[in-house]
């Protein structure tokens, strides 16, 4: 739709709204204020002079709307470059004509949605004044609002209201599809905010030219860090916000021709990874799951696409090529309407012939009857004519319907093969990924079968190594065995040693102590004699005493004289040796 055709449909809301007798016609102050304020929207410098320079002429009555247009078309519409915000410039003519002609009180919306009903209304709308919109565009926007909603389209309800509406006219005015709407009649089981959201959702996409939007994640080109936007993809551009809400604006990436779009592998703990090539840079998108990546995807390529081939958005060429086949329906049936009209005519014509030949023949009845059987045949012979003309006609609409059905037939099985191919699409994506993942799964395998071979590789030499170290051990015990049982015979040998030596000693021991006897026996007899030798000194007066020795111990005698040991000292060896013997006995 042209900008110049766009703004006129809203300027004629406005126009009409000011025409309160309905009349035409708009006084002169009523349309300075209308242009001031379209003036101001657009940013257009506004002459008021130049309004009363164009109805000079007329200032006395009322402006007609042929008067108004040259000016409208003159002052402000050559001079609009499309640097306004279109929203406000709708909204400024929905105010001045919603005041007069939206009733609310049966309204389950509000005068937002309002609004954006009555948009999509104009964009929907035929290029004819009064401005209405046929059954065809109707059902699209409400098969739309349906899908948006999440609700599921009922045929059989739009059939009966279409018979309703047929038998009354054959369109809707804005404030009557704005009433249908709130109504609720096509959203029957569904919440207001369900409604308001399925609205927004269609006039986003039919006015705003908002192809697809939603959360997702794009990677920072300074920071390199990963922030969740509001993305909304356009046919020329891809905005990013802050939220949904819009308020904060972060960046516009501009799609061109030589734009491009490629799925990326999993990195840095992020999935679904695509990245966008622009003219100038890239940037790397994450969404939340593979039916998002294949969406956002597939919707870039086809704005790529449409700006490669010059094309118009999906929506505005499907409602161009709505309008165009409607436009060839039409004149179909006005050529049909107009064949049909001159068979009628030439019917007519022959029917008046026909009784003008009655006529004639009732006149002529007196004439001779080969007069009247040549004219009763010539009768019979038009009539013959009229009915194969007639027959011929009824072939060639019946022919033309048939047509007209195969195409709308050809219609769908070419629609239908359009889904088919792209369900076929989407599978070989699906089974592209998953050998990917396969093949991505058979590596780890490979990886983790290598390691545990290398790891039992390595257990393998660690046993083996063991296992000598327990040979080495068990020979080193049988070593050591062998040295115990050497060391417990020198021992052993040792003991029988010592023993004969006690056994020796025991023997001297017996035969000092027999000495000892021996010895003490002449003791006894010179300690006797001794006695004997005293008392005779003692006898005599005047002879000296002998000296006597001093008393001894008990003394141990062996062969060589008095023992090297006393009895203490033999005990003490024999407690020593005992105890060696016990030692010895222990270690056995």
């Amino acid at each position: 739709m042209a900008l110049r055709d766009e703004l006129l449909k809203s300027i004629w809301h406005a126009f009409t709204s000011l025409d309160l007798d309905k009349s035409g016609k708009v006084s002169k102050s009523q349309l300075k204020v209308l242009s001031h304020n379209l003036c101001t929207v657009m940013k257009i410098p506004h002459d008021p002079v130049a309004l009363e320079e164009h109805f000079k002429d007329d200032d006395e009555g009322p402006v007609s709307t042929q008067g108004y247009m040259p000016y409208l078309n003159k002052f402000i519409l050559d001079k609009a470059t499309g640097n306004f915000d279109l929203q406000d410039f709708n909204r400024m003519c929905w105010t001045l004509s919603s005041r007069k002609n939206l009733d609310r009180s049966q309204l389950l919306i509000s005068n937002d949605d309002a609004f954006k009903i009555w948009c999509i209304f104009n964009f929907l709308s035929e290029d004819r004044y009064p401005l209405t919109v046929v059954t065809e565009e109707i059902e699209y926007f409400l098969r739309k609002l349906t899908e948006a909603m999440g609700g599921s389209w009922v045929e059989e309800r739009f059939e009966d209201y279409k018979m309703q509406l047929t038998s009354k006219q054959q369109s809707l005015t804005a404030w009557a599809l704005i009433g249908l709407v709130g109504s609720g009649h096509f959203s029957k089981g569904v919440d207001r905010q369900a409604l308001s959201m399925g609205i927004n959702e269609v006039y986003q996409e039919l006015i705003m030219d908002v192809l697809k939007q939603g959360y997702i994640l794009k990677k920072g080109h300074k920071r390199k860090n990963w922030t969740e936007r509001w993305f909304m993809l356009k046919p020329n551009s891809i905005s990013y916000y802050v939220g949904e809400d819009l308020a904060e604006k972060k960046g516009d990436i501009l799609l061109d021709g030589s734009c491009g779009v490629e799925p990326l592998q999993d990195k840095e703990g992020k999935k679904c990874l695509f990245l966008i090539k622009a003219s100038h840079k890239s940037f790397e998108i994450s969404v939340s799951d593979k039916k998002k990546k294949h969406e956002w995807i597939l919707a870039i390529q086809t704005c790529v696409s449409l700006l490669r081939q010059g094309r118009p958005a999906p929506h505005r060429e499907a409602r161009l090529k709505r309008r165009e086949l409607r436009l060839k329906q039409q004149a179909e049936q006005e050529e049909l309407e107009l064949r049909m009209s001159e068979l009628q005519s030439a019917n007519e014509a022959k029917q008046l012939e026909l009784e003008n030949m009655r006529q004639a023949l009732e006149e002529a009845a007196t004439d001779a009857a080969e007069e009247e059987r040549r004219r009763l045949q010539t009768q019979t012979e038009l009539q013959d004519r009229y009915r194969t003309d007639l027959e011929r006609e009824q072939m060639v609409r019946k022919q033309m319907e048939e047509q007209v059905a195969q195409k709308s037939t050809e219609l769908e099985q070419y629609l239908q093969r359009v889904q088919e191919l792209e369900d076929m699409y989407r599978q070989l994506e699906d089974a592209l990924d998953d050998e990917k993942r396969a093949r991505q799964e058979e590596e780890v395998v490979r990886r983790l079968q290598a390691r545990l071979l290398e790891e039992e590789s390595t257990k393998r030499v660690e046993l083996e190594e063991v296992h000598l170290r327990q040979q080495r051990a068990i020979s080193e015990t049988e070593a050591e065995k062998q040295e115990l049982e050497k060391e417990r015979l020198a021992k052993e040998n040792a003991l029988q040693a010592a023993m004969k030596q006690l056994e020796q000693l025991e023997e001297e021991r017996q035969g000092a102590l027999e000495q000892y006897q021996t010895v003490m026996k002449k003791l006894e007899d010179a300690a006797n004699n001794t006695k004997t030798w005293k008392h005779k000194v003692a006898e005599h007066e005047g002879m000296l005493r002998l000296i006597q020795p001093g008393s001894k111990g008990q003394q141990l005698i062996t062969n060589w004289g008095p023992a090297a040991f006393s009895d203490a000292e033999l005990s003490s060896r024999q407690k020593k040796w005992q105890e060696t013997k016990n030692q010895a006995t222990q270690a056995q």
